[in-house]
């Protein structure tokens, strides 16, 4: 039977983000994120090892990246893909709606 990626979405507990793994495979990761408001903390930047492939599917978020000055606004149907240790935090997130991305993290060779 299918999955619905935009299931349980009003289940969410306030103040929570959601990480769901949808698919795990030796190299290969995708995940439905949830967020409802949620940012990085201040100070906080991810610095991965992987690279990760994000897309947004629903909400809006703004992402800022280290390299760059101006921070990136991302909508519905807009993806990037992040390059391993390319440092990145999320800025904001929609608390008027939940923001549901698709992110597929990958191992580069």
């Amino acid at each position: 039977m299918p999955a619905n990626l935009f299931a349980d979405l009003l289940l969410l507990p306030e103040n929570n983000e959601q990480f769901s793994d949808l698919l795990s495979r030796p190299g290969l990761r995708i995940e439905r994120i949830v967020s409802t408001g949620q940012s990085s903390p201040p100070g906080f930047w991810y610095d991965q090892a992987g690279g990760e492939w994000v897309l947004i599917l629903q909400g809006q978020a703004t992402l800022r990246f280290e390299d760059t000055p101006e921070p990136l606004r991302m909508a519905p149907g807009d993806f990037i893909d992040i390059a391993p240790h390319r440092r990145h935090r999320v800025d904001w997130t929609d608390p008027a709606q939940p923001t549901v991305w698709l992110a597929i993290h990958y191992t580069v060779a």
